[in-house]
């Protein structure tokens, strides 16, 4: 499992479509299996939950991404899980950490407002 947090400031829809779009461009397996969003007076809440197959150890590795935002504060969590091939060993090699680092990656480059 690989996990990547952080805070920044913009606008939630702005930086939910630029980041999903980031994420399917990233790979060519990298599939959007599910999401929800819900809204509470100021605050937002997204979940996306992503999948990408790993042709290097025939796995599928998943990312799941939510973001919640309080007017213009937003909270990026990326948790990446699976990847690991064996029933016992749970060797991974490193799809998690991989899938985790292109949203850190997206967050890097976001122009904040």
């Amino acid at each position: 499992m690989a996990k990547y947090e952080k805070i920044v400031t913009g606008d939630i829809q702005v930086l939910s479509e630029g980041l999903h779009k980031y994420i399917l461009d990233s790979a060519v397996s990298m599939e959007l299996i599910d999401q929800s969003s819900y809204e509470m007076g100021n605050t937002k809440v997204k979940v996306l939950v992503y999948d990408k197959y790993f042709m290097r150890n025939s796995s599928r590795a998943s990312l799941n991404v939510t973001i919640v935002s309080d007017d213009d504060t937003i909270f990026v969590s990326a948790i990446g899980a699976g990847g690991s091939q064996g029933l016992f060993l749970n060797f991974s090699w490193g799809a998690e950490s991989e899938l985790v680092e292109v949203v850190e990656a997206y967050l890097k480059s976001f122009h904040y407002a």
